[in-house]
């Protein structure tokens, strides 16, 4: 295990995640008390979604050209220039205005989040040795995963406490000035051309894919949709206007449930061994149908307001518990079916999938909030959950038999 770069890579992930969750409790926090509405609030996420869609396949391309290196220290610079971007945001701007210059620095942060994840993800495949075999794998995965999401946790919270502590303007400052010397550190230290592929890449190739690969990000696309459809705008509404949370307390409990969702994906390799199943596409069929059950409930006992409160935040509970499972499978399968030469490419064009979840997610959680408040938001929830399900059916039974999981072990 070449654990310098590892560590290299994964402090540099840690660093912009950390920044990247703080930025969007920022956001969200400071247009709602400006008074913007839910759709206003998702349409400035919406490039965020959208341009990380875009940049994950052509990050994937570019990475397997030039090396993961390019791509993560590109996605850390781009982070920078758009924390600076929305620092120069003036409050009496009109509304429009406003929006679209969010957007438009959301949309650089977008790229810069899934350059930096992409490369980050696909560098663990090519740092594992062909020894650890698939639990290695799977281990390692689940990791960086796991820890990744536990800071994005700290992050809301971290971004909370900053609004409150330093503004909006000086908090962006901070947080630029310490991604600057994450990215002078990584730059110095991080060794190799990781991922670079030693045949010539054709754009072609960005969307030929295995059976498996391509199933694996529909499930994907679905999985991630199901949670961005009450997570990304309906929740945090629903704490602070219907329950009367602060901006503190929305901050912390939604840091709370992510890092608590990182725990879990850290010990999914665990949890899923003494589950049963012992092959991915098998876990994950099962844990699928699982969070089926679990948003359902939720969704039922919110409609028919039904201990609220109890139902929203011990369902949201359980169900970052099995959607962290999920995740981490997820994850795992994805460098199991791919070859090390194609790493890159097939991690890239599969968080496309994600961040197309995210997108579509994101749009409805604003939209169905306003129409149908939260029951609406997690009703659409359990439907998606029930398409990546189903989709998941249709994957091998047996993981180790998919393409790539010689090199796995």
């Amino acid at each position: 295990m070449d654990l310098r770069n590892y560590g290299i890579v994964t402090a540099s992930y840690w660093g912009f995640t950390l920044t990247d969750g703080a930025l969007r409790m920022l956001v969200l926090l400071h247009f709602h008390t400006l008074g913007y509405s839910p759709v206003q609030l998702a349409f400035l996420f919406l490039l965020y979604e959208g341009c990380g869609m875009v940049s994950n396949l052509l990050g994937g391309w570019i990475g397997s050209r030039l090396g993961l290196k390019v791509t993560l220290f590109a996605g850390l610079a781009i982070q920078i220039v758009a924390l600076l971007m929305l620092s120069f945001l003036q409050p009496d701007w009109a509304v429009a205005m406003s929006v679209g210059y969010v957007m438009g620095a959301q949309a650089l942060s977008g790229i810069a989040k899934d350059l930096t994840k992409m490369s980050s993800k696909s560098a663990v495949k090519l740092l594992v040795p062909a020894g650890a075999g698939a639990d290695g794998l799977f281990q390692w995965v689940a990791i960086l995963t796991g820890s990744k999401n536990a800071l994005k946790g700290a992050g809301f919270l971290f971004g909370g406490i900053l609004l409150g502590w330093l503004g909006f303007e000086r908090s962006l400052w901070a947080m630029a000035g310490a991604l600057t010397l994450i990215l002078m550190v990584g730059f110095l230290w991080l060794q190799g051309d990781l991922g670079k592929s030693t045949k010539k890449v054709t754009f072609t190739q960005l969307f030929s894919k295995s059976r498996e690969i391509n199933i694996l990000s529909a499930a994907r696309f679905f999985l991630f949709g199901s949670r961005d459809l009450w997570f990304v705008v309906g929740l945090p509404i629903f704490l602070k206007d219907v329950l009367g949370w602060s901006f503190a307390g929305v901050g912390a409990f939604l840091a709370c449930w992510v890092i608590g969702y990182g725990m879990v994906q850290a010990l999914a390799p665990q949890i899923v061994r003494r589950g049963g199943p012992a092959n991915g596409a098998q876990a994950v069929l099962s844990w699928g149908f699982l969070l089926l059950v679990v948003t359902t409930a939720m969704a039922a006992a919110v409609h028919f307001d039904y201990h609220t409160v109890g139902a929203v935040l011990g369902g949201l509970t359980l169900f970052g518990v099995v959607f962290a499972v999920n995740s981490a499978v997820h994850s795992y399968l994805i460098l199991a079916y791919t070859q090390a030469d194609e790493v890159a490419l097939n991690v890239g064009f599969y968080y496309m999938a994600n961040a197309g979840g995210r997108l579509v997610g994101t749009l409805l959680s604003g939209v169905l909030y306003l129409a149908a408040g939260l029951p609406g938001c997690l009703w659409a929830s359990a439907g998606f959950v029930l398409v990546a399900a189903f989709l998941t059916i249709l994957l091998p039974r047996k993981a180790e038999n998919g393409p790539g999981m010689a090199q796995a072990g």
